[in-house]
């Protein structure tokens, strides 16, 4: 029997975001470890950005790290979208998503985008349900947005 899944903001170390993004380092379309280094990305995710996180006892299986640092334009960015694959298929990237969205705009931004893989097609619909549109496509990647009111 599987352990209910606990959301949390920000809770995640590291070590536990590096972990974590390298068991889902091969889901990624192309694979993550194939446009970042890993370990550096965790530890800017871990120092710069809102992460809203989904958690099975003690194992990150769930993770959506945004970007909240453009007042100006008040454009928020989501750099991460991730649920282990033993995980998947129980909304937890749905319920993240929610939980992000929702926090953006309490802090009065005005638009979150994304870049995902042209080819992905489930991220791509998750994001369509969430209220993302696709905007450019620079190849192999197209950007979506969602206008918040």
């Amino acid at each position: 029997m599987s352990k209910p899944v606990k959301y949390r903001l920000d809770r995640a170390s590291e070590a536990e975001i590096a972990e974590h993004l390298l068991s889902c380092d091969a889901d990624f379309v192309p694979p993550l470890s194939g446009r970042v280094e890993i370990t550096d990305y965790a530890k800017k995710i871990a120092g710069k950005a809102a992460r809203f996180e989904a958690w099975s006892g003690d194992k990150l299986v769930g993770l959506v790290a945004v970007y909240c640092n453009d007042p100006k334009k008040r454009i928020a960015y989501i750099t991460s979208v991730s649920v282990l694959r033993e995980s998947t298929g129980k909304g937890i990237a749905k319920s993240l998503m929610r939980q992000c969205i929702a926090r953006i705009k309490a802090l009065g931004m005005h638009q979150v985008r994304l870049e995902v893989a042209s080819g992905n097609m489930p991220a791509i619909g998750l994001y369509e349900k969430s209220g993302f549109v696709a905007g450019k496509t620079k190849a192999p990647f197209v950007t979506m947005d969602l206008y918040l009111k």
